[in-house]
C-alpha cells in the first residue's frame, strides 16, 4: 500500500508503559516484582506473565514455552515479533522506557538540564511534555508557550495514503522515534481488523468534512473509516453505502465478536470479517499527560432493520496496554457496555421509533444524516471518549471498523480531535461529546 510503513524495531510497544523516575523506592510501580497476571500469546494462547524490571513492567507471556504479545487479563494480543494489538502482525516481548536524565535532575521527571529541561523545578515542564494551550507555559521547553496547533491543512486529498497523515488529521502533530524522549507518533499503518495488512484504499479517508452538518472537530481533516468507502456522496471514489464490496475479508481481533448485552440474540462467534478497515498507530505519551480524549461519530445503514441481529458493521477503538475493565481492549462502547454498532444505546440521529425490541429516542433528530448517503438511517452524533495513559509511556491505539455477517449495508465512522490531557481516570469511559 503507497505510503504504508515497515513495522519495524518496536519491540518497546507490547509493553508500553512508562517508569517513574524514582531510584531504590516503591513509588511508580506498577506491580510488585515477581506477581503474574494472566495473558493471551501467540494464536490465542493463554498462558501468564511476571512482573519483572523492579516493578516496573510486566514480562513476555510464557505459552507452554512460548512468548509473544500479550496484554494481560482481557486485553488484545497478537502473535510474536513486532510490538501492537491483536492479530499476527502484532505482539513482542516489548521494553519500557528508562529514567536516564542526562545530569542533575532536581524535579525527578527523567529529564537532566543537558537533556534540555528548561525548569528543573517542575515535573510537568520538560522537553518529552506537551504543551497545554492557555496556561502560558512553555511546558515542552520549546521557547515558546502554548505553541501546539492542528497540522492538517496541507493535507488536499481525501484519498490521502499516508498514514501518518491520517494521525495528523486526528490531532496528533508530532512526530518521533523510538529512541528519543519526546513524545509524539512513533509509526502508523493502515490495517485490517485483526491488524494484518491488506485493507482496500478507499476504505479510509482524511475528508473536510461529511454530509451538510458535519465538520472537523479541530483542524480541518476528520479521519474516516468505512466498511464501504470513507468519502461521501459526490466524491469521485464514493460508492453506495447500500453494499459496497470492498474485496477485502479478514478476521475479527482477538476477543471479537462481543455479544451486546441489551440484545436478547446472541452474536454469532464467527470471527470472518467483511471490508474491514483500520488505522493503528503508537504513540509516546506526554510526560505531563495522564489520560487522552478522542472524538468520533459513527453512521450505519443496518438501522433499523437490522438491531439485535446478527448482520452487524462493529467499530472499536483498541488500546494496548489495556486499561482496566477494557474489554478485549476495546474502549468505545455505550452506557449499557455495548460495542459500537447498530446495537449503540448512544444511536441518537435518527427518527424516533422501536428497532429489534429496543426504543430509539433519536433526540438529534436526521439533520446529521443530510447528504452522508445515511439519510433515513441512524449516526450517534459525535461522541468523546477518555482512557488513562501512563505519562513517558508508550500506547498503540487501533481504531477498526468491519462488517460482520455479510459485505453489504456499510457503516462509516469519524475520528479528530485527539488530545492529551493532564486529568487522571480510574478507566475508559465513552460519553456524549459536549
Amino acid at each position: 500500500m503507497s505510503g504504508a510503513l515497515a513495522w519495524i524495531g518496536l519491540g518497546l510497544l507490547a509493553l508500553g508503559v512508562g517508569v517513574a523516575c524514582s531510584s531504590g523506592s516503591d513509588d511508580g510501580k506498577l506491580c510488585e516484582l515477581g506477581a503474574t497476571r494472566s495473558c493471551l500469546g501467540p494464536g490465542d494462547c493463554k498462558g501468564t506473565q511476571s512482573c519483572v524490571k523492579n516493578g516496573l513492567a510486566f514480562g513476555p507471556c510464557n505459552c507452554n514455552a512460548n512468548t509473544g504479545g500479550a496484554a494481560g487479563s482481557g486485553g488484545a494480543s497478537g502473535g510474536a515479533g513486532v510490538g501492537g494489538i491483536g492479530g499476527s502482525s502484532t505482539g513482542g516481548t516489548g521494553a519500557v522506557p528508562a529514567c536516564a536524565p542526562t545530569g542533575t535532575d532536581a524535579d525527578g521527571d527523567c529529564f537532566g538540564e543537558g537533556d534540555g529541561d528548561c525548569d528543573d523545578n517542575n515535573p510537568g515542564v520538560n522537553p518529552g511534555a506537551i504543551d497545554y494551550a492557555g496556561n502560558g507555559v512553555d511546558e515542552d521547553c520549546s521557547g515558546t508557550a502554548d505553541d501546539l496547533t492542528a497540522c492538517d491543512s496541507t493535507i488536499t486529498s481525501s484519498g490521502d495514503a499516508d498514514p501518518l497523515n491520517g494521525a495528523r488529521a486526528l490531532g496528533l502533530c508530532q512526530m518521533t522515534t523510538k529512541d528519543e524522549k519526546k513524545w509524539g507518533v512513533i509509526q502508523a499503518k493502515w490495517v485490517m481488523a485483526d491488524g494484518k495488512t491488506g485493507m482496500n484504499d478507499k476504505s479510509h479517508g482524511l475528508l473536510p468534512s461529511f454530509g451538510a452538518n458535519t465538520l472537523p472537530r479541530e483542524g480541518s481533516r476528520i479521519l474516516a473509516l468505512s466498511s464501504g468507502t470513507a468519502r461521501e456522496p459526490g466524491d469521485a471514489d464514493y460508492q453506495s453505502v447500500t453494499g459496497a464490496d470492498m474485496g477485502t475479508d479478514g478476521l475479527a481481533p482477538a476477543g471479537f465478536p462481543i455479544d451486546s448485552p441489551s440484545c436478547k440474540v446472541i452474536t454469532e462467534k464467527d470471527k470472518a470479517t467483511h471490508d474491514p478497515a483500520a488505522l493503528e498507530i503508537a504513540v509516546r505519551v506526554p510526560s505531563n499527560a495522564k489520560s487522552f480524549l478522542v472524538d468520533f461519530n459513527y453512521f450505519t445503514f443496518e438501522f433499523p432493520q437490522y438491531v439485535c441481529t446478527k448482520y452487524n458493521d462493529f467499530f472499536v477503538m483498541l488500546q494496548f496496554p489495556a486499561p482496566k475493565n477494557a474489554q478485549s481492549g476495546n474502549i468505545a462502547f455505550d452506557g449499557e457496555g455495548n460495542p459500537v454498532s447498530v446495537n449503540n444505546a448512544y444511536l441518537r440521529a435518527c427518527s424516533p421509533q422501536t428497532a429489534g425490541g429496543k426504543q430509539f429516542d433519536c433526540p438529534l433528530g436526521t439533520g446529521l444524516l443530510d447528504k452522508t448517503g445515511f439519510e433515513d438511517r441512524a449516526a450517534t452524533g459525535w461522541l468523546v471518549t477518555q482512557s488513562p495513559v501512563t505519562p513517558r509511556g508508550v500506547i498503540t491505539l487501533r481504531f477498526a471498523i468491519w462488517d460482520m455477517g455479510d459485505s453489504v449495508l456499510d457503516s462509516t465512522v469519524l475520528l479528530d480531535n485527539l488530545r492529551f490531557v493532564p486529568d487522571e481516570v480510574p478507566q475508559a469511559v465513552t460519553n456524549p461529546a459536549p
